[in-house]
């Protein structure tokens, strides 16, 4: 059994201390009651049947994406034994359907895992938000996961993320970006859900096929969530999520990064994408010779280049105006058009 790393906790943060100083530090934090007023976890937490009749208040009737998983999926979204495919199903369903099976499915001792996952909610459940605001967030629209018992493989993602358990109870084990060759990352694109997975079951670790998984787990942190409780999941942090009862829902908030609106950056997985077409023909000299202009230009390792470069000659490396940022586009969508 690993010996997880603990997070930090706290029972509040103002907004200026969460954006001034916890999201710069780059490391996960839990606020604990961080949303018990909300009137969506206090329907939670008076019965199933409650929490549900309060989402349909909100209801337009409107579908969105939901996925299952057979009994044999073990509660993992994941791939198949082959991986030639995935072993859930998706599609497009009514939301009340979707909560009335949700509710159907609690007794049952053999059960699919069930999930809607990642639903903006303007259009599907308008009013919700007003309803249960945060004022660390005024902007950023939040996106709603309900399920059963499920597991999200580790995986990363391409922004910042505040997650808030609202009902049922959620496990979190996160990896810190250093141990990523550590956790066997699967293909960039072919993936279960968007993002590349780990490779190893957490659960039931394979070391003799991924040993230096053992490594991974030295510096692995763990923490369960109950409703009202956040955590903040840092950009490219790997994160294995596990709901572990039969009704759970999760409101999640995306900035920065990929997810921030109007934002100029390409997904984490386009960055990749695009380097290693330009760069996987190059030999291993050169490689490391390009690393070298990476972490000085983008990591900044060593001497910072705008702080002996004149400001009006930052170009890329400083502040970039909207018109500038249009043209370097358009730029590099004429050369990967040739």
């Amino acid at each position: 059994m690993a010996k997880y790393k603990t997070i930090p906790e706290y029972s509040a943060l103002t907004t200026q201390q969460f954006f001034g100083q916890i999201v710069p530090n780059q490391q996960p934090v839990v606020i604990r009651g961080f949303a018990k007023s909300w009137p969506l976890v206090s329907s939670a937490q008076k019965t199933p049947h409650e929490f549900i009749a309060y989402l349909n208040k909100f209801y337009t009737g409107k579908k969105t994406t939901m996925v299952v998983a057979p009994p044999a999926a073990n509660k993992r979204f994941y791939y198949n034994d082959e991986m030639t495919d995935i072993n859930f199903l998706s599609g497009e369903e009514r939301v009340d359907l979707f909560l009335n099976r949700l509710i159907e499915l609690i007794n049952r001792d053999v059960y699919p895992a069930i999930a809607m996952q990642s639903t903006l909610t303007s259009e599907i459940l308008p009013g919700l938000v007003g309803d249960n605001c945060s004022d660390f967030f005024t902007d950023v629209e939040p996106r709603l996961w309900i399920g059963n018992e499920g597991i999200v493989n580790t995986h990363y993602d391409g922004s910042d993320n505040f997650a808030c358990v609202v009902a049922g109870r959620r496990r979190f084990v996160l990896f810190p970006p250093e141990q990523t060759c550590n956790l066997y990352p699967g293909p960039l694109n072919f993936t279960p859900a968007g993002a590349p997975t780990s490779l190893v079951d957490l659960n039931k670790p394979d070391f003799e096929s991924f040993p230096l998984f053992k490594q991974a787990l030295t510096e692995a942190y763990s923490v369960e969530l109950g409703p009202g409780d956040a955590i903040f999941i840092p950009m490219l942090w790997w994160h294995h999520v596990e709901s572990l009862e039969k009704v759970n829902a999760l409101m999640n908030y995306w900035w920065n990064g990929s997810f921030a609106p109007n934002s100029v950056s390409p997904s984490a997985i386009d960055s990749l994408n695009l380097a290693l077409l330009a760069m996987r023909d190059l030999p291993q000299k050169q490689r490391d010779a390009w690393r070298n202009m990476f972490d000085h230009y983008l990591f900044k390792q060593g001497v910072d280049p705008t702080a002996y470069i004149p400001k009006h000659q930052h170009h890329i490396l400083g502040e970039l105006s909207p018109d500038y940022v249009e043209a370097v586009k358009d730029h590099f969508a004429t050369k990967l058009q040739k």
